[in-house]
């Protein structure tokens, strides 16, 4: 894992409210019914350099309260047949981890290393529970990004 500075990014796409114990719930797990719905609602236009991203913002409080999640892309917000959202990942300091492989096994990975990284209570960075997001640069690569204090 590394710091990274990221600048300010605007994405659009689909979004829910949830929290992570709903999310363990096989039955009950919102996220990835939505991006189910978006990968069918939304044309990425990748060969141009547009890319996808899953943001997580408005914290009710750690990791055990509600937040919305937004499963967008770096494009411009363009007619769907479902009405995209907005949301602004704030520039800022972020603790990246990355993953390479199979999906969805990458992002199970890369957010099993998040919340080990801080369940300790000495570890160097304390999150921020502001935005976090997943950028993925291919269909086998996760760069998770924590926003930090």
């Amino acid at each position: 894992m590394t710091i990274r500075k990221v600048s300010e990014k605007i994405l659009h796409g689909l979004s829910i409210r949830t929290d992570n114990e709903t999310e363990m719930s096989t039955d009950k797990g919102k996220i990835g019914a939505l991006w189910q719905q978006f990968d069918k609602t939304v044309d990425v236009d990748y060969k141009s350099g547009e890319r996808v991203y899953g943001v997580y913002f408005d914290y009710e409080s750690d990791a055990s309260g509600q937040f919305n999640v937004l499963v967008g892309f770096d494009g411009k917000n363009r007619p769907v047949s479902v009405p995209l959202q907005k949301v602004v990942i704030p520039a800022g300091q972020y603790l990246v981890f990355k993953h390479k492989g199979e999906m969805p096994q990458i992002a199970i990975d890369g957010w099993t290393e998040v919340w080990d990284y801080f369940a300790d209570e000495n570890a160097p960075q304390q999150r921020a529970y502001s935005t976090d997001f997943e950028f993925y640069p291919n269909g086998n690569e996760i760069e998770i990004h924590i926003a930090i204090k």
